[in-house]
């Protein structure tokens, strides 16, 4: 069943998503960071784009990545080795976002990170909710990803690159970065043979909504999301 939801601050429960297509649950409401901030605690997310009205997804199965089990090939490890590449976290998040942003719009024919879903996700950066791993070639940007942080469990948004292996690079340094602090899963939302290649497995939706109710209230190492350099 299909809930349209009113300026409420509610969701209904995620199993009663559609079946076809997959996960959608709602149609309405807003994109306050109290919404927001709601719908990842309850496993919901938005997604749509400029041409449809505000969609949230509980999507099942739900693709999930446990951060010491990224499948790391050899070419990869070669390039973290290297060191001809910086990280950081949470340094440029309105620069991420927004170069996810343009990559989609000129990849596709539209894009579901819309000027309101970047805005709105930059307030919750602001907040201390959302977060971002960067990849530099000296002062340039030329890759990273961003994400909600809820306790132990990382939900990833999105990710770009500019260079080869650029976005794998930014999934290592999180992955990494997130094990040293205590993280324990990632939150990939829709399997991709992209995201199962990297060593992303399918969940039902059942045991996704009971390891996020047990992680978010699980608290990471003191400092995982102040601003600085990030360490491979």
């Amino acid at each position: 069943m299909l809930t349209l939801l009113d300026n409420r601050l509610w969701f209904p429960d995620p199993s009663q998503a559609l079946i076809e297509p997959n996960g959608l649950l709602a149609v309405g409401g807003d994109l306050s960071p109290e919404r927001l901030l709601l719908a990842y605690r309850m496993g919901i997310f938005p997604w749509y784009d400029q041409s449809q009205p505000l969609l949230w997804w509980s999507p099942d199965p739900r693709a999930v990545l446990e951060p010491d089990k990224l499948h790391i090939s050899r070419s990869l490890a070669r390039l973290a080795r290297r060191g001809q590449y910086r990280l950081t976290v949470n340094t440029a998040f309105e620069q991420v976002i927004r170069a996810c942003r343009q990559l989609r719009e000129t990849q596709e024919a539209g894009t579901w990170i819309t000027a309101g879903i970047e805005q709105a996700y930059c307030r919750l950066h602001q907040l201390g909710h959302a977060h971002s791993i960067e990849v530099w070639q000296g002062e340039r940007l030329v890759a990273g990803l961003y994400g909600i942080g809820l306790g132990t469990l990382f939900c990833g948004e999105s990710m770009f690159h500019r260079v080869d292996n650029g976005s794998k690079l930014a999934m290592l340094g999180l992955c990494r970065h997130l094990h040293r602090h205590g993280g324990e899963l990632i939150d990939c939302q829709l399997p991709t043979p992209h995201l199962m290649s990297l060593g992303a497995t399918s969940w039902p939706r059942s045991r996704f909504l009971h390891k996020l109710k047990e992680r978010q209230q699980q608290p990471l190492s003191q400092g995982c999301w102040q601003s600085g350099e990030l360490t491979l």
